[in-house]
């Protein structure tokens, strides 16, 4: 059963706070997003680098729920597709409503496996104004609510285009809630 779909996909080759969305990606097992600047089996998100190197990268994929992009924008904010730093805009699938070990069937072949929340930086400030209030907010208990999209690795490869199935597949319960990664 098709869960959702693609409605963009983006990469950048640097560290740049947007990626250029492109009309195919290719995703690389164990590695991420081929030409990506976060590809790799250790960690690539320059403030953990410099933490500790050698950690797992489980932040290989970024994906956002347009759904996202069309709230922004109703709040008067211009955003588009890869300009979050998203790798795969998807359609129709509650991300943020997903357990930690979700496997995502992306088109025919790729599958990544969620591992946490996004946690945006202040960079998105830079980008627009008043944007990371609208990202992350707070509960009733005060705890934090982000909604800047999941992180995911990818378990097997294969190309992801705009328009591709989303196949949603959660792990046996007990489910853990997504935290940031």
């Amino acid at each position: 059963m098709t869960d959702g779909r693609v409605t963009a996909v983006s990469r950048s080759a640097t560290h740049t706070f947007g990626k250029t969305t492109e009309p195919v990606i290719r995703l690389l097992a164990g590695l991420g997003v081929e030409g990506d600047a976060h590809l790799g089996v250790t960690v690539k998100h320059r403030s953990r680098v410099a933490q500790d190197p050698t950690q797992p990268n489980l932040r290989q994929v970024h994906l956002i729920q347009a759904e996202l992009h069309d709230e922004l924008r109703a709040a008067g904010f211009s955003v588009a597709a890869g300009e979050l730093g998203e790798n795969v805009t998807t359609r129709g699938v509650d991300l943020l409503g997903l357990p930690v070990g979700t496997l995502l069937g992306l088109g025919r072949e790729a599958v990544v496996k969620v591992t946490g929340l996004r946690n945006p930086c202040g960079q998105i400030e830079g980008f627009q104004r008043g944007l990371l209030k609208q990202v992350v907010g707070r509960d009733e208990n005060g705890e934090p609510v982000r909604r800047a999209g999941v992180m995911g690795v990818v378990v097997a490869g294969g190309e992801v285009r705009p328009g591709d199935p989303i196949e949603v597949e959660r792990p046996s319960p007990p489910h853990r809630r997504l935290d940031r990664v």
